[in-house]
């Protein structure tokens, strides 16, 4: 992974894209998202407010494949796929404006490099074995 990545997060609205370990989470819960869309979310995220054209997308996440890829279908389905996970509509975008024949926008304010200590996640419940205090090695 990149190490400008390293420990980031985003957020806008409810959600929080945590770039270190490729999630989306929503209200504290991960959001299930397939690999492809992931990684145009966090194309448009790093350049919210900008278009990101269909050119940069296909160079960034379909250059390099060695099998053929019809690249309409695979934009357009991953597209579909993002708006899904975040819930959001091609006519009526929140999140994921498209610029026809263009590109695509995302159009909500984020928040870059939020510190883990402002996110809640939540976590299954821990045993109470867990709860224990180990020793700690004396230095």
């Amino acid at each position: 992974m990149d190490s400008r990545t390293q420990f980031r997060r985003i957020r806008f609205d409810d959600f929080v894209v945590d770039l270190r370990t490729g999630e989306l989470i929503k209200d504290g819960n991960p959001v299930h998202l397939q690999e492809k869309p992931f990684q145009i979310l966090v194309l448009l995220l790093e350049r919210q407010g900008d278009l990101v054209t269909r050119e940069e997308l296909r160079r960034a996440l379909w250059a390099s494949t060695d099998t053929f890829v019809d690249f309409d279908v695979g934009l357009n389905t991953a597209i579909r796929k993002l708006r899904e996970a975040l819930g959001d509509s091609a006519d009526n975008p929140q999140y994921v404006e498209t610029l026809p024949r263009r590109g695509y926008r995302f159009i909500q304010s984020v928040e870059r490099d939020l510190p883990q200590s402002n996110v809640e996640i939540v976590s299954p419940p821990v045993s109470p074995a867990a709860d224990v205090p180990q020793e700690r090695p004396r230095v």
